[in-house]
């Protein structure tokens, strides 16, 4: 089924980020998911809910396909009061999508191979971010709800085989997740994944407040790189807006993301490599990180959550030794590269601990949903800021870096060479930064100058207004994405055309990726989950939201 097939078939819905959109019976979206999938839209991006609750069928279950052939793009829109059929048979990647949908607003997939709540506990009461669920609501802990294992080891049927737990609490996990394990000796014979320790519910929040104010939720999402989620949240709501932010901020989001780039990269390979045995390394690149984090602290007064991007632009100017501390960077950064590569590379222990381990496929990895890095070691050359250039990326000169065996070995080589690439493209960014404004000079955007606020009528009102109350984003929806440090990092936003988003939707990177790793070490030795585990980068902000 084509794109002329649907509009001939089903009803389109015209949206504000005009990928093509339509309206399908509930009855008929396996088929048709079936049917876009052999015409090349081999990728489920993203699949979430939105509550209408005044509606006659009240849910919305939304799709998101992609071609990783053509990159085109096609969504899909199924209304229901109770279910909808499963398309995990046709899409593996849907799995923990559907379960998040089932979880935090009760819709029921029929056919799902394991249809439970995946965010929230067995114990929980309601569906989270159903609207009339109220968004301060506690829930007292009674006796009989106190968490216990639903997996429970079997009676002595095989002495051989043992369960055991990695996490939630476990050094390697890098994150509070467990991961519930079948052994025979040392192979894995099952594994099964367990999220949400973190889980804070980042959407709902989004629902209760202006659309200013979500910007340091976004922080905490994937907190190694909190400025690119800043990036992919504001340039999202800008899109919606119809505003060009200044050639400045463009620049600066630039370097500063890319920077959160490398450092993210380093916090992943760092910790790999340590769980593997080699301590060294750690410090060589954890020597740059620490000078991205003074950047970042000059340049908006914070290191980790820097909350340093505003809807127009970014909250100030960068200081004036800006351009020399990252000149800095980039001349220190490449030798400890290098020096790793020396270490590390062409080290038979980690040879063996990495290469033919967590092996997957491009083909697998684009049926999971995989972006970023971990897809294109798999040999998938997608990249959002190549694909859909945005922010100049497209005049750079910069490479893809993509592996040929998607092994934990593939995995740490296309981060070291991103790592290279994001140092090109920041040393060309910095000769393209010129003097400017930084954010966008427009009262309905943005907080009027203090002298303004203080001196004029005019300026006292558009400060109390856009305080109080936040500014008006047009009706609509809008999926906004960039290339965040894991991969594709999306926000899908409705708006009903007030001050507060209806809806926002994050789709998470790790997410899609972290769903397949159970699958990937069955037949694998437990010491191998660990190098496995830590060259996916799972970052529980990310994963549990």
């Amino acid at each position: 089924m084509d794109l002329a097939e649907l509009k001939e078939k089903y009803k389109e819905i015209q949206t504000l980020d005009k990928i093509p959109t339509f309206l399908v019976p509930k009855e008929e979206i396996l088929g048709a998911s079936r049917s876009l999938k052999e015409k090349g839209f081999d990728f489920l991006m993203d699949l979430c809910g939105v509550d209408w609750p005044e509606e006659k069928e009240r849910f919305e279950v939304v799709y998101l396909f992609f071609s990783s052939k053509n990159y085109e793009r096609i969504r899909l829109k199924v209304r229901t009061n109770e279910s909808v059929p499963s398309i995990v048979s046709v899409y593996k990647g849907a799995d923990w999508f559907e379960r998040e949908v089932f979880d935090m607003f009760g819709v029921k997939f029929e056919g799902h191979p394991d249809l439970r709540r995946i965010l929230t506990g067995s114990y929980f009461k309601g569906h989270p971010l159903r609207k009339d669920y109220p968004a301060g609501k506690r829930w007292p802990l009674k006796e009989e709800d106190v968490y216990k294992p639903s997996l429970k080891e079997e009676e002595e049927k095989d002495l051989e085989e043992i369960l055991i737990n990695i996490g939630p609490s476990h050094p390697s996990t890098h994150g509070t997740f467990r991961l519930l394990t079948k052994l025979d000796g040392e192979v894995i014979k099952w594994m099964d994944a367990e999220i949400g320790y973190l889980h804070r519910c980042f959407e709902k929040m989004s629902e209760t407040h202006i659309y200013q104010q979500v910007i340091p939720y976004t922080d905490r999402l994937n907190y190694c790189s909190s400025f690119l989620n800043n990036v992919g949240y504001c340039k999202a709501v800008e899109e919606m807006l119809g505003i060009e932010i200044p050639e400045r901020a463009k620049i600066i989001r630039v370097i500063l993301g890319e920077l959160s780039r490398i450092m993210d990269h380093m916090v992943c390979l760092a910790a790999n490599i340590v769980d593997i045995g080699a301590l060294t390394n750690y410090w060589y690149l954890f020597q740059p990180r620490e000078e991205i984090y003074t950047i970042l602290e000059k340049c908006c007064g914070a290191r980790l959550t820097v909350s340093y991007c505003r809807i127009g632009g970014l909250s100030k100017d960068v200081p004036e030794d800006f351009k020399e501390m990252v000149e800095y960077v980039l001349k220190m950064t490449p030798p400890l590269l290098n020096d790793v590569d020396k270490l590390i590379s062409k080290n038979p222990i980690f040879l063996k601990r990495t290469m033919d381990v967590g092996k997957i496929s491009a083909e697998e990895a684009i049926a999971y949903g995989w972006t970023g890095p971990c897809l294109r070691a798999s040999g998938v050359p997608y990249d959002v800021r190549k694909v859909y250039p945005y922010y100049f990326y497209d005049e750079f000169e910069w490479d893809i870096p993509v592996g040929t065996n998607g092994d934990t070995y593939d995995r740490y080589q296309v981060r070291m060479e991103e790592m290279r690439q994001s140092l090109k493209i920041v040393e060309q960014a910095l000769k393209r930064l010129k003097p400017g404004p930084v954010i966008v000079d427009d009262p309905r955007i943005v907080l009027p100058p203090k002298e303004d606020v203080y001196n004029t009528m005019e300026g006292l009102i558009y400060n109390f207004e856009k305080v109080m109350f936040g500014l008006k984003v047009p009706k609509g929806e809008y999926y906004g994405f960039t290339e965040g440090a894991n991969g594709e990092l999306g926000f899908y936003i409705v708006s009903d055309g007030s001050t507060k988003p209806y809806r926002v939707r994050v789709r998470p990177p790790c997410f899609a990726i972290y769903q397949a790793f159970p699958k990937m070490m069955v037949g694998q030795m437990v010491a191998d989950a660990i190098a496995v585990l830590g060259s996916l980068n799972i970052i529980a902000g990310e994963l549990d939201r």
